[in-house]
């Protein structure tokens, strides 16, 4: 959607620390927002869904609140959303009646059934291609009121294919339920394209679209 999340390219906002240190969790909080996450699963989310929620956050909070503490407020919507919790739970810090005790895994534990989870998200279908790697495309340039993965900035541009990765799900359609799969592509796009001012000829951004996000051109 279009909203405060949607930060690249903007200008404004300072310079970017590229001295951040290595370490995940930067604040011990931190690792506890992420475990929330991986740890919480209400049945049906998806992904996008996921971050339609996070991409509602207020824009003060969007840009003041420590990032993992953002995952586990968005978490904590997602599990009330779906009605596997209470608002009351959540101000109060219990449930009535009371759940069974929680197992206690260790962070180990959590990066090893993290690890396990993982699967591919690529998805068959009938949809025939229709780029192919040195493809020239346009972007659509649009307004979209629910979430997208077409940033701002590569709207109404012009790029070239560099990979397709076959079909994966649409997450236009996904964050509102709907299932479609869609063909992935890497894209290319030349910064002065994106940001004309940029005048060096190598500077070079590249994205990973859906083809729903091409103007479609008579091939």
């Amino acid at each position: 959607m279009d909203g405060i999340h949607d930060l690249g390219g903007k200008q404004g906002f300072g310079a970017i620390d590229v001295n951040e240190p290595e370490e995940a969790f930067h604040q011990p909080l931190d690792g506890i927002g992420w475990t929330i996450n991986q740890t919480t699963r209400a049945p049906g989310l998806s992904i996008d869904w996921w971050r339609f929620i996070r991409e509602n956050t207020p824009p003060i909070d969007y840009l003041s609140r420590p990032y993992f503490d953002q995952w586990a407020m968005t978490q904590l919507i997602a599990l009330i959303d779906n009605e596997q919790i209470l608002l009351d739970d959540v101000l109060t810090g219990r449930t009535e009646p009371p759940v069974s005790p929680a197992r206690t895994m260790s962070k180990d534990d959590v990066y090893q059934a993290t690890a396990m989870a993982a699967t591919r998200f690529d998805r068959a279908t009938q949809k025939k291609a229709r780029y192919s790697p040195g493809d020239e495309v346009t972007t659509r340039d649009y307004s979209v009121p629910g979430h997208t993965r077409l940033p701002a900035y590569a709207r109404a541009k012009r790029g070239n294919v560099i990979a397709h990765h076959g079909a994966h799900l649409f997450p236009d359609d996904c964050a509102r339920g709907i299932e479609n799969e869609e063909h992935l592509y890497t894209v290319r796009f030349s910064a002065h394209e994106l940001w004309p001012a940029d005048d060096k000829q190598n500077n070079a951004v590249y994205l990973d679209l859906w083809e729903p996000y091409f103007i479609r051109e008579d091939r």
